[in-house]
C-alpha cells in the first residue's frame, strides 16, 4: 500500500471527509498525528474501539476549528483527544461495573517498531494497562500525558481543566501509585523469549511440572470472556492452582488449540485461531524470568484489532 492509500484508509477510519478545499489543511494535520492520538486515547481507555470513537469525535471538533488561531496543531489535537477520552473513560467505568467476569484491556496486534521503543511498549503492555486501571480518570490522563508523552504541565492543565500546580501534584501521586504496582524491574528480550517458550511448551504438553517451573508462586490468571464466551469469572491466584487448572483445563475454560506467537501490545504473546478467526489471546507478565501474570482474552468483541497490525506513536 502506498502513502496515498494509507492516508485514505486512515481518513476513512477516522470518519472525516476526503481532503479538499478548506478542509485540506485540517485533514493533513489530523492524519499526520492520527497514530499519536490513537495511542493517547488507547492508553487512557484500554479499549481500541472506544479509542477509535474518541478519535472520530476529535476529528469532528478539529474540523470546525479556525486553524489560523492554532499555534501548535499537535498540542491542540492532543488536548481535544484527551478530553474526548476522559468523557469516554467515565462511561466505560460504568460499563465495567456490570461486566461479566474480569475486565481486561483490548489486545492489539502491534507493528514491530512498537517493541523497539521500550518505553512505549512498556506503557501499552497488558500489565501496565491493568495498573493504569487502578487510577482515577484525571490521574490516568495526567500520568499518560506526562510520563509517556512528556507533555508540559501547562498543556496537560488545559486538557484536564486543572491548574498547572494541581497537575504537578496529581502527577506526583499518580507516579508513586503506578511505581508501587508496575512490573518489578526490567526484563530482557532473552528472558521474555525463554519464559514464553517454556510456557508454550507447558501448554502444549499439559505437563504440570513444566507449569510450576515457569510460573511465579504468586502468579495471577485473569480470563476475559465478557459473558459472551466461556471463561473463568474469577481470578486464579498461585502457581499450584494456575498450573493445575491449565494442565487439566475443562474444554472452553482455558486456552485450547494450536499456539501461534504474535506481538501483542508491543510484547511477545500467544494466539489461538479457530475456523480462521482469532479465538484467544494469551498475554504474559514476566518478572525475574517467571510468569507473574497471565491474561487470557476470549471476548470476541475485543479481538477485532488482532486482525491487522496497529501502529502506535509517541
Amino acid at each position: 500500500m502506498d502513502e496515498r492509500d494509507e492516508r485514505t484508509t486512515d481518513e476513512q477510519r477516522a470518519g472525516e471527509p476526503p481532503p479538499g478545499g478548506a478542509a485540506d489543511a485540517a485533514t493533513a494535520s489530523f492524519v499526520a498525528h492520527r497514530n499519536l492520538l490513537f495511542t493517547v486515547a488507547y492508553e487512557m481507555l484500554g479499549s481500541a474501539a472506544d479509542a477509535e470513537d474518541a478519535l472520530q469525535e476529535t476529528w469532528l471538533r478539529w474540523s470546525a476549528v479556525d486553524l489560523d488561531t492554532v499555534r501548535d496543531h499537535r498540542a491542540y489535537l492532543v488536548r481535544i483527544a484527551t478530553r474526548q477520552a476522559l468523557m469516554r473513560l467515565r462511561t466505560l467505568g460504568r460499563r465495567k461495573e456490570t461486566y461479566v467476569g474480569p475486565w481486561l484491556p483490548e489486545p492489539l496486534l502491534t507493528v514491530p517498531d512498537v517493541a523497539e521503543d521500550v518505553e512505549l511498549a512498556d506503557s501499552v503492555s497488558m500489565a501496565m494497562l491493568l495498573v493504569l486501571e487502578t487510577l482515577g480518570p484525571t490521574e490516568r490522563a495526567v500520568f499518560v500525558l506526562r510520563e509517556v508523552f512528556d507533555v508540559p504541565y501547562d498543556e496537560i492543565a488545559e486538557a484536564v481543566d486543572k491548574t498547572p500546580a494541581a497537575v504537578r501534584q496529581i502527577a506526583h501521586r499518580a507516579r508513586a501509585h503506578v511505581s508501587a504496582r508496575r512490573p518489578r524491574g526490567d526484563v530482557t528480550a532473552a528472558e521474555t523469549k525463554d519464559a514464553l517458550e517454556a510456557f508454550k511448551q507447558a501448554l502444549e504438553t499439559g505437563d504440570l511440572q513444566r507449569f510450576l517451573d515457569v510460573l511465579s508462586p504468586d502468579v495471577v490468571l485473569l480470563s476475559d470472556g465478557g459473558g459472551v464466551v466461556r471463561a473463568l469469572t474469577e481470578p486464579i491466584v498461585g502457581a499450584d492452582r494456575v498450573a493445575a487448572l491449565l494442565a487439566n483445563r475443562p474444554d472452553g475454560e482455558g486456552p485450547s488449540g494450536p499456539l501461534w506467537p504474535a506481538l501483542v501490545n508491543g510484547h511477545p504473546a500467544l494466539v489461538i485461531h479457530r475456523d480462521g478467526e482469532v479465538d484467544t489471546v494469551l498475554a504474559l507478565r514476566i518478572d525475574n524470568g517467571l510468569v507473574t501474570g497471565l491474561y487470557v482474552v476470549r471476548n470476541p468483541e475485543k479481538l477485532s484489532h488482532m486482525k491487522q497490525e496497529t501502529a502506535l506513536r509517541r
